[in-house]
């Protein structure tokens, strides 16, 4: 296959050097190793096509990868060395920025920074934000319908995709970039392939919908009492007003590991509170109250009435900045305290703060020696729910021997809360068999059904999703 392709590709597409690929074979979390033979680093989508479709004729799988920022094993090949790597990071051009449509065109490979950068510059945004946003890409954010801290007000990545570009497991190019408001022609193909993590076909472009850039925004960083407390505070703020945009809440516990974390970091807040909310209101002018006094009325309003326990607003870009650092950092501070079993769970709002509480307790009493906590987005119900190996054990134990029971347990506990196993990183290899395990028959058979249908041949993303 690499022989037939070599006259067709340039110099750069073509990548075996072991050491060049080796970056490229593990996991965010360093929980999945990957061989492959060669990595190829297509240019455009005439290209992928190509490549596709000899893939097809070789029956060779290709796993696609972008900024290789999977949580769950998504972008990683498989341990056997039967794939190959289909890199989408040089297909990173921005085709257009339509501020007037409120509409980007961006290839895969786009740096989720970048795109924002270039539509800040024509006074628009890309209103989607994660903690791995200077290395996660357009392609991987559609294939996994990435969330994020934005999603209480402008919803997911299957939300803000008004039309994609792919090819097809034959080497056929799919063009639904359009971005038509109407389109009756049957299955939605567009929205199919998001959130499919790359086992249908290779995401190579998207047209993104924008929001107006941001003109003024104020953060507020709250301690307060327990989830329910949060929740209730929530929901009378967005009774006053619309400009909320992000509510992250986190135990004490958190604060303290991204505190140990970034050395220089320092506590918002001067006293010890159970729980902490990070809240950040925004608006797309300057006319009228800005957020920061939007934030400061409401939240001194809640002090009066005992509804919260101390709040700062940021004074500056830099302080706001220093909030979000902390709430970034969460995964790598949580990943810095030893061996876990990381859950990125999804339960009804309404009843996500007692899910917080009780499905700990219960980790906790039926794992002796084992420590569970949440943190994540309130607005949407998304819990980060991560449950510590007892200090000491050892990791390749915990994760052969333990780690397996630990994660069926939680699962059951979400599916009884009428929840998903997964809110925003994707099944990957990681959750496969417990989305079998937890899944009706109906959906799985449709799964499977559709995955069959689409890539018949199964070269796409083997060992993912389904």
């Amino acid at each position: 296959m690499l022989a037939a392709l070599g006259p067709q590709l340039d110099a750069k597409a073509i990548v075996t050097d072991p050491a060049d690929i080796d970056p490229w074979l593990h996991d965010w979390r360093g929980r999945f190793h990957g061989t492959a033979p060669a990595m190829l680093s297509p240019s455009s989508t005439a290209e992928v096509a190509l490549i596709v479709a000899a893939a097809a004729d070789h029956r060779v799988p290709l796993v696609a990868q972008g900024g290789n920022t999977s949580m769950v094993g998504g972008a990683t090949a498989p341990a056997d060395g039967s794939a190959l790597i289909l890199s989408l990071r040089r297909m990173n051009r921005i085709r257009s920025v339509d501020t007037d449509a409120g509409l980007a065109i961006a290839e895969a490979g786009v740096i989720l920074a970048d795109l924002d950068g270039a539509a800040q510059a024509q006074g628009r945004r890309f209103p989607l934000t994660l903690g791995a946003r200077g290395t996660a890409t357009i392609g991987g954010l559609v294939s996994t319908n990435a969330g994020g801290t934005q999603v209480l007000k402008f919803g997911t990545m299957r939300g803000l995709v008004a039309g994609v570009e792919a090819v097809l497991a034959d080497g056929t190019i799919y063009d639904g970039l359009s971005a038509l408001k109407k389109d009756n022609r049957g299955y939605d193909l567009d929205q199919l392939f998001i959130g499919a993590e790359g086992t249908l076909a290779i995401v190579t472009a998207a047209t993104l919908r924008l929001a107006p850039a941001i003109a003024a925004r104020g953060t507020a960083w709250v301690g307060i009492a327990s989830p329910q407390a949060a929740l209730k505070l929530l929901r009378a703020m967005q009774a006053k007003t619309d400009a909320i945009e992000s509510f992250e809440i986190l135990p004490a516990e958190s604060l303290d590991a991204a505190l140990a974390h970034l050395p220089d970091a320092r506590a918002p807040l001067a006293g010890r509170h159970p729980w902490h909310l990070l809240i950040e209101a925004t608006s797309a002018t300057t006319e009228g109250e800005s957020p920061s006094a939007l934030l400061e009325r409401l939240l001194g309003k809640a002090l009066e009435e005992g509804a919260i326990e101390d709040a700062t607003i940021a004074t500056s870009e830099t302080q706001s900045e220093a909030f979000w650092l902390l709430r970034d950092s969460l995964s790598a501070a949580e990943r810095a305290l030893g061996p876990a079993t990381q859950h990125d769970i999804s339960i009804p709002v309404e009843t996500m703060p007692r899910f917080m509480i009780e499905a700990a307790a219960a980790c906790d009493a039926r794992f002796p020696g084992t420590h569970a906590s949440g943190f994540g987005h309130l607005g949407d119900g998304n819990v980060h729910f991560h449950v510590r190996a007892a200090p000491g054990t050892d990791p390749v134990r915990w994760y052969a021997e333990d780690a397996p029971v630990v994660t069926r347990f939680v699962g059951d506990l979400v599916v009884a809360a009428g929840g998903s196993i997964s809110a925003e990183h994707g099944i990957g290899q990681m959750k496969r068999d417990e989305l079998a395990r937890l899944s009706s028959p109906a959906r799985m058979t449709a799964l499977r059904a559709i995955k069959s249908a689409l890539d018949p041949l199964g070269i796409l993303n083997p060992g993912k999703l389904v």
